[in-house]
């Protein structure tokens, strides 16, 4: 074996993405190909166990020079024996065997979990984490989803629901709006990219004057530029989803006490404007021992793929 290399997949709706690691989390090759999921889990898992052999000799490698493959995948499952219960990404995955087929596939040692964890893995190894052991990773996009990395490892909880950072309920009642999830007041319902396009939506029918009124539709990153511009119904509505994130990370801290808090996905993408609101919410909420960094990720659209990768590595 010249070197052990570490395997990692990231499964999404339309596309498979592969990546090679070494043992210090560095992304040597990526590849990408199509997921296949209209043809059933049985097309998925084959396109999956094809993909990783072609990354492998694509790239000159030796078969026995991978040590095993680790797989993020969105959904419901039993992480110890890689079965797929569901996922609404996949409507035909119910009680799908991922691991163990995976492994009669590959001949090789098979990791799974679920994305969200997964990818906030990757930052702690080898992203904006690298060298922490205890880090929380929020990634902020359609919904608020994320991670808690406990001594280097994935923190799951009794029924794999630990990390689940976008459904703590921080919005007081009279606010609060109903989740996807069901509960009412959720960060998610503010901080998400879908819940800063409701309240710039809200304001707009409300007859607030801002110029997000004269757009034909109305994107997160339009009420950040307006904020930037001056706008005051932008700035309220990126103020509100900071203050509701701080206030989340401030009563996450005290129960996780991490030594950095990342933040990723592409309303993080609004960079100090949503950041220096956040840190300022934080620090006035948290206890001052438990006050740390808080800062951008790192892999972007790879964290993924060496966080699977770091699966295998970590013994998950």
């Amino acid at each position: 074996m010249s070197q052990p290399l570490y395997v990692g997949v990231d499964i999404g709706g339309t596309t498979i993405k592969v990546g090679i690691c070494n043992a210090e989390g560095k992304l040597l090759h990526t590849f990408e190909g199509a997921t296949g999921t209209e043809s059933g889990p049985d097309t998925v898992l084959e396109n999956i166990a094809s993909y990783v052999r072609r990354i492998v000799a694509d790239n000159g490698y030796a078969w026995e020079d991978v040590v095993g493959v680790g797989i993020g995948i969105p959904g419901f499952m039993d992480f110890a024996t890689g079965v797929v219960f569901m996922s609404a990404n996949f409507p035909g995955f119910k009680n799908v065997p991922v691991k163990a087929t995976l492994e009669q596939k590959l001949g090789k040692p098979v990791a799974i979990n679920n994305d969200a964890n997964v990818a906030a893995l990757g930052e702690a190894w080898s992203g904006a984490g690298r060298g922490l052991d205890n880090v929380v990773v929020y990634t902020l996009g359609t919904g608020v989803g994320g991670g808690i990395i406990v001594r280097g490892r994935i923190y799951e909880g009794a029924t794999g629901m630990a990390g689940e950072l976008g459904h703590v309920q921080v919005v007081p009642d009279m606010e609060a709006i109903q989740c996807g999830c069901g509960q009412h007041g959720c960060v998610e319902t503010v901080s998400s990219a879908t819940g800063i396009i409701r309240m710039a939506k809200d304001a707009v029918e409300r007859g607030d004057k801002t110029p997000l009124a004269d757009l034909a539709s109305i994107a997160a990153k339009d009420v950040f530029d307006a904020a930037k511009a001056g706008d005051e119904v932008a700035l309220r509505i990126v103020k509100r989803a900071a203050f509701y994130l701080g206030k989340a990370m401030a009563a996450t801290a005290v129960i996780v006490n991490p030594e950095r808090f990342i933040v990723g996905g592409g309303v993080a993408r609004a960079g100090d404007m949503l950041f220096d609101a956040v840190r300022e919410v934080f620090k006035k909420y948290t206890p001052e021992r438990a006050i740390v960094d808080i800062v951008p990720a790192e892999l972007g659209n790879d964290a993924g793929v060496v966080g699977a990768a770091g699966l295998v590595l970590r013994g998950m």
